[in-house]
Parts: C-alpha cells; sequence; structure tokens
C-alpha cells in the first residue's frame, strides 16, 4: 500500500472512532506529517484522499476540519435554519453584515407587490456551525414591518420569532433550489474559494391571506449541506441535511 493511503486509512479510522470529533481541527500539517514521518507532500495526498471521502475540509488559511456529521431540519416547516439546527445539538452563530431600512429593488418591491417608493428591511446574516461559516443569508421585509424590526438583534433572535411578535402570522412559503458557485463576494463572507459549489435557496413567506411579507436569498456550501425526501402517498416531506 501506497504511504499516503496507510495514513489515509489511519486518519480515517481515529476519525470514525471519535479520536477527532465533527467540527474539530485536525492538528497542523507540519505537526501531522513528523508524527508518520513524511514529508508534506505525502501528507497533503492523503489529506486529499480524506478530502473525496467528506471525512474532512480544508479550509485555507484556516486548517484542516473534521467533516460535520448529519443533521437535518424540515423544509417545509416555516421555523428558522437556526431553530432547527440547535434543535439537533448543533451550536449556531449568527452574524449580522448588514441591518438597515431601504427603498425596495424594483424587483423586490414588484414581488412584494409594494409601491416602488416603499421601503423595506434589508437584513444580511452569515451563519456558521461546525466550525464552518456555512450560510449566508439576504431577507427583505416588507413594509410596515421591516421598519419595527429596525432595531432588533438578529444575532439572537430569529426573524419569524420577531414577526409572531408582532403578532404578524405567516403560515405558508414557496421555495425554490438550484445549484450555483460562489462569486468573489460570497467565498469572502464564507472563507471559501470562488467557484465552491452551492446550493442557493430562494424562499417567499406569506400571511394567510396571501400577502408575501418576507422574501429571502439563502446561499449555503454544498460540502456542508444536502436534500433528501420521504415519499407517502399523501403527502412529500423534504429535509435538508449536513454533510456527506
Amino acid at each position: 500500500m501506497a504511504r499516503y493511503r496507510a495514513i489515509a486509512a489511519d486518519l480515517a479510522a481515529k476519525i470514525r472512532a471519535g479520536e477527532y470529533a465533527p467540527g474539530e481541527a485536525l492538528p497542523p500539517q507540519r505537526e501531522l506529517s513528523a508524527s508518520y514521518g513524511v514529508t508534506l507532500m505525502t501528507l497533503r495526498q492523503a489529506l486529499r484522499e480524506l478530502s473525496d471521502e467528506a471525512l474532512i475540509v480544508q479550509q485555507p488559511g484556516r486548517g484542516t476540519f473534521v467533516a460535520p456529521t448529519p443533521a437535518s431540519y424540515q423544509l417545509g416547516s416555516l421555523r428558522s435554519f437556526t431553530e432547527d439546527l440547535r434543535d439537533q445539538g448543533y451550536v449556531v452563530r449568527t452574524e449580522v453584515v448588514s441591518q438597515a431600512v431601504r427603498r425596495l429593488p424594483a424587483r423586490v418591491a414588484a414581488r412584494l407587490q409594494a409601491r416602488a417608493t416603499d421601503s423595506g428591511l434589508r437584513l444580511e446574516r452569515v451563519r456558521e456551525f461546525g466550525g464552518r461559516r456555512a450560510i449566508h443569508q439576504v431577507s427583505w421585509v416588507a413594509p410596515p414591518h421591516g421598519e419595527r424590526l429596525r432595531d432588533t438583534d438578529f444575532t439572537t433572535v430569529s426573524l419569524y420569532t420577531a414577526l409572531s411578535e408582532l403578532d404578524v402570522t405567516v403560515d405558508r412559503a414557496a421555495e425554490t433550489i438550484r445549484p450555483d458557485a460562489l462569486d468573489d463576494k460570497l467565498a469572502r463572507l464564507l472563507d471559501e474559494p470562488v467557484n465552491t459549489p452551492v446550493l442557493v435557496s430562494e424562499r417567499t413567506t406569506s400571511t394567510p391571506d396571501g400577502t408575501i411579507v418576507v422574501i429571502d436569498r439563502a446561499t449555503i456550501l454544498g460540502s456542508m449541506m444536502h436534500i433528501s425526501t420521504e415519499r407517502a402517498a399523501d403527502r412529500l416531506s423534504l429535509r435538508w441535511g449536513t454533510g456527506s
């Protein structure tokens, strides 16, 4: 067996045995190469093997991390990303990139059936879990609700919770999901190379009378999450999952 494959097999066994926990950083490459008595080139071949098996994730400038174990949440649910992931034991950190009441872009105003001169809340957030920045999300909140949420602390409060506290009832959402790749801006925000594969979720959330109150666009690292389904004769359940 080639030396790098033996190293990859040994590290894979340690990861599967829990010696290195999901989201935990592996020792630095120089330390690992010294401990196995090989060159950095040989060690990097081994790490590529583990990356191909989706056991590790290499983050330029940060290090090498054990891939997160699968967790999921219901796409059909109106709960937030954070609520679903936290319910499954993940520690989720939300960073607010920007939060301001702005004039609605024409395309957003049209979807919200608002006037071109109206303003809404633009909320931009990054979600981190499993040791990585994994989700970038931009939300537009329709007037007059956006103005009332101008000063809400969205690092600790979900958007849906904030709306419910305003007595705004949301009971349905329409969502489309498509593959894409990171552009320069989002690559910087998510600490990933440009053109990294992602999933893009575009979602509109409505009140019982069909009025759209929130438009969301979430960009999700393809290496961190997947979608699975459960089918029955009278229903279809879609679930997000993390990991491979």
